[in-house]
């Protein structure tokens, strides 16, 4: 059976994955747009490695099973990787030999035309300059777009990127984001495994936060942030006499004293009212003002603490 391109890049269903009586990853539901920059996102250990390695067909999952466009990895084998490349972990190459010698000898095991892409993906990663100095020579982030630019030569629909900016310096982080942008805007499919939220959250429209092998949330990271309700941040002159009034008032909820500030949750409308009651008491303002969760704040929250499971709402829940 072979790719469908009407069907979604990767469909996982109820996956999982002992090692003796380690549980890796726990049923795991995941489903990848078209056109999507999906974030698979969890601290180190969560399985996200794992997941990645079952999606590709190079580790049988213990339940479960994975779609690439329609097709299983693991019954219709490498026909199912039609359209699909990337790395997991970090991407290998000979170091005795040249950065491009390395992509002619993939591009030679490809077939077809890959030859004929190399340059280009040079060009897309910006190693056409040091195209022909030996790898060993190249720093961690030259191989990480290195592994980019051997994805690239396979013309891919779907990219799978493990930890890309991982052992990356800011300014190689930079570009590594710049590149997967400048990859979606093409049009290219991306599913991102990263536990750096930066990342994350500048590049990905949808994500799956995943703790302890099992999924905590999956949707759009609009609703993701959504659900963090709404919290403002408060200063007056007299933060001591304002307790009492945020204390006294309807649809104040969670307040609490930080070092720099008052914190609570409140409707716009709430939150308005509280202002006329704190100049009616006598106290100046000197902020006022709603705070939107980071994804960091979102992610700590969903990965620490008691286990529970946050969807999105139901247009973008799985199946």
């Amino acid at each position: 059976m072979g790719s469908d391109v009407t069907a979604p890049p990767v469909e996982a269903r109820g996956l999982v994955k002992r090692y003796g009586e380690v549980v890796a990853v726990d049923g795991v539901d995941l489903t990848v747009e078209p056109g999507d920059v999906y974030g698979y996102l969890g601290p180190n250990g969560a399985g996200k490695t794992t997941v990645l390695r079952m999606l590709l067909g190079l580790i049988v999952p213990t339940a479960g099973e994975v779609r690439l466009f329609g097709s299983d990895p693991l019954v219709d084998g490498a026909r199912a990787l039609d359209g699909v490349a990337g790395f997991v972990e970090a991407p290998r190459f000979y170091p005795y030999l040249t950065g491009r010698k390395n992509l002619e000898m993939l591009a030679a095991l490809d077939g077809g035309d890959a030859a004929s892409r190399i340059d280009g993906a040079l060009d897309v990663v910006e190693l056409t300059d040091r195209q022909r100095h030996r790898v060993g020579g190249y720093s961690h982030g030259m191989r990480q777009r290195l592994g980019v630019a051997a994805a690239l030569i396979r013309d891919p629909r779907l990219l799978l990127l493990d930890e890309p900016a991982t052992g990356l310096d800011p300014a190689g982080m930079r570009d590594m984001r710049a590149l997967v942008a400048r990859l979606a805007l093409s049009g290219t499919t991306v599913l991102l495994s990263s536990h750096l939220l930066t990342e994350v959250e500048e590049l990905c429209n949808r994500v799956a936060i995943v703790r302890t092998g099992r999924i905590v949330f999956e949707g759009a990271l609009d609703d993701l942030k959504r659900t963090a309700g709404s919290e403002w941040r408060l200063r007056t002159t007299d933060d001591e006499r304002a307790l009492q009034v945020l204390a006294s008032r309807r649809g104040i909820e969670g307040v609490r004293r930080d070092p720099l500030d008052l914190r609570f949750e409140a409707t716009e409308e709430a939150a308005a009212e509280l202002s006329i009651a704190l100049v009616q008491s006598g106290l100046g303002i000197r902020a006022l003002a709603p705070h939107t969760a980071t994804l960091e704040d979102l992610f700590f929250h969903l990965t620490e603490g008691e286990p529970e499971t946050t969807t999105a709402p139901e247009e973008v829940q799985v199946a």
